[in-house]
């Protein structure tokens, strides 16, 4: 029922930006929770930042926190993850994820619509 599909990914030099968008479908979107996952080569994927259906409530974990911004236009049906000051170890495949209910965030169990994943590399 909803399709997910990231774009913006790409090379970028340390310390440069990115920003990364998630095209959503489905009429539910707009009362979603929306999320960003990453997954480097050999490590688990792990959550970078999420935020509520109303846009009120964002969250972010540490490693990213003040250099990436999670935002959602849900008129467009559309994720947003705006990164800054990028680091070589932010290098990963981006995943965008969407979830009905407010609980747990940050789990990426909890999260039921996954779109195809979109290759973020950092060089030094």
């Amino acid at each position: 029922q909803v399709q997910l599909v990231e774009s913006g990914g790409g090379l970028v030099q340390a310390g440069g930006s990115l920003r990364l968008s998630c095209a959503a479908s489905g009429r539910t979107f707009r009362r979603y929770t929306m999320a960003w996952f990453r997954q480097a080569p050999g490590k688990e994927r792990e959550f970078v930042a999420a935020i509520s259906w109303n846009g009120d409530s964002t969250y972010y974990d540490e490693f990213v926190k003040g250099r990436f911004t999670i935002s959602r236009d849900n008129a467009k049906n559309t994720l947003y993850l705006q990164m800054s000051s990028l680091k070589p170890e932010d290098t990963a495949v981006y995943y965008c994820a969407a979830g009905p209910g407010t609980d747990y965030p940050r789990a990426v169990g909890r999260y039921d619509y996954w779109g195809q994943g979109t290759q973020v590399t950092v060089s030094s």
